[in-house]
């Protein structure tokens, strides 16, 4: 399995249709990857909190449909990172969503844990309330966003559901970017799944973004990691590692359905 991680930054003097326009031409020059992964909220700039409002979309808006079109007419799986969402009730979500090879959504995610330290997201964005994990040619695939790395009990449930390759867009800060690959390096070895993790990069609203996308094999290796400016790394993978890992070491296997009946 081919992967690509196109680590985009979302400068503040570009518009959401010239980043759009920009980004279509790096994912076109994936051609061969069966998977091209891309950052949190890259369409919109996470960090414009002030343009939220103007910047969200539907799924049949201009981000998602970019990335359809490329899925179809190269064949392969698109991750689009996240957008700012708006739905039937006028809420705002930062949802992720996975394409496939015929341009069909195959999974969608509304992030769980909206951020509220130094950021207005939690204030403007309305906080999901499923945790699907979509059957894939790749094995069970599952997605999380960014902030949600930090709740472990989130990615126990994750592994309780199946998931083998978890998909992470992000739009990390460079202050906290060693969190960044503790935390990455550490849900892979948890729970046993491939890490998927691509990071926005580049300055918005005077915040530095950390880069450093990555993939974490099951048992913790490093098999790539990005620098911190724009880029866009490959790497293969075999997800059939995942299953040989969890039989030849049964964390998942020995660990307790449930912690509640404990005596303090």
């Amino acid at each position: 399995m081919d992967i690509a991680l196109v680590q985009l930054s979302s400068p503040d003097n570009e518009n959401q249709t010239q980043r759009i326009e920009r980004t279509e031409k790096l994912l076109r020059e994936q051609a061969g990857a069966d998977l091209i992964v891309l950052p949190e909220l890259w369409s919109a700039g996470y960090c414009h909190f002030t343009q939220y409002e103007d910047l969200a979309e539907t799924l049949e808006g201009p981000t998602v449909t970019m990335c359809s079109a490329v899925a179809k007419d190269l064949g392969t799986f698109v991750h689009v990172g996240s957008i700012i969402e708006r739905t039937e009730d006028g809420a705002l979500h930062n949802t992720s969503v996975l394409i496939n090879h015929e341009g069909k959504i195959a999974h969608k995610y509304s992030k769980l844990h909206v951020f509220g330290y130094q950021s207005l997201e939690a204030d403007l964005l309305t906080p999901g309330t499923s945790l699907p994990v979509a059957d894939t040619p790749f094995g069970k695939t599952a997605g999380i966003t960014c902030y949600d790395l930090r709740f472990p009990g989130l990615w126990s449930e994750l592994s309780l559901r199946g998931a083998e390759i978890v998909i992470v867009p992000a739009a990390w800060p460079a202050t906290r970017r060693e969190h960044w690959r503790l935390l990455t390096s550490a849900r892979a070895v948890e729970h046993q799944v491939f890490v998927i993790a691509c990071n926005a990069s580049g300055t918005q609203e005077g915040v530095e973004l950390g880069g450093a996308s990555r993939v974490v094999d099951p048992a913790g290796r490093l098999l790539a990691e990005a620098d911190a400016g724009e880029e866009v790394i490959r790497v293969s993978i075999d997800p059939g590692i995942v299953q040989t890992t969890r039989r030849e070491f049964p964390v998942i296997a020995d660990r307790l359905p449930d912690y509640s009946g404990l005596t303090h």
